[in-house]
């Protein structure tokens, strides 16, 4: 199998898992994986980190499967609560996406202005491919670049 690049689905900058300030993501429980703390206040438009097919797709956060790879990428952290208020999904689960494509569009000041922390964990769940961590915990990241390798 050859490697797939998984991307960083929006601009920011990269956290170690376990600083995410919540004990389900920080000790590994939905799998392992980087965290992105976003870097921009306005609309921010939230891309496909890799190609593959939409398992599921909440306005909060969706999972994209390709392979050996599962992704999830959680929009901040208890922003199920918002019920999808400042969300916008543009794509549905069974999707067929390719990488970068924009899945969702949010605004990361507007969650920190609720009181919530828009950081947003990248996680490998349920993924059998070896994971190769291409940037690291400090390093910023604009949307698309390339954070991990899958192979």
């Amino acid at each position: 199998m050859s490697a797939i690049d998984i991307l960083a689905p929006l601009a920011g900058t990269l956290a170690a898992m376990e600083d995410v300030p919540d004990p389900v993501f920080a000790q590994g429980l939905v799998g392992p994986g980087v965290a992105i703390v976003p870097a921009e206040e306005g609309d921010v438009d939230v891309l496909a980190p890799l190609a593959g097919k939409i398992a599921k797709i909440h306005p909060h956060a969706f999972v994209i499967m390709a392979g050996s790879v599962n992704v999830l990428v959680h929009l901040g952290l208890d922003t199920v609560k918002l019920e999808g208020e400042g969300f916008t999904v543009h794509a549905a689960t069974g999707d067929r996406v390719e990488a970068g494509q924009r899945l969702i569009t949010w605004n990361p000041g507007e969650i920190r202005s609720r009181g919530l922390d828009p950081i947003c964990p990248v996680v490998f769940m349920e993924t059998t491919a070896t994971i190769d961590y291409a940037k690291q915990p400090g390093e910023a990241t604009h949307a698309s670049d390339v954070i991990a390798h899958a192979s």
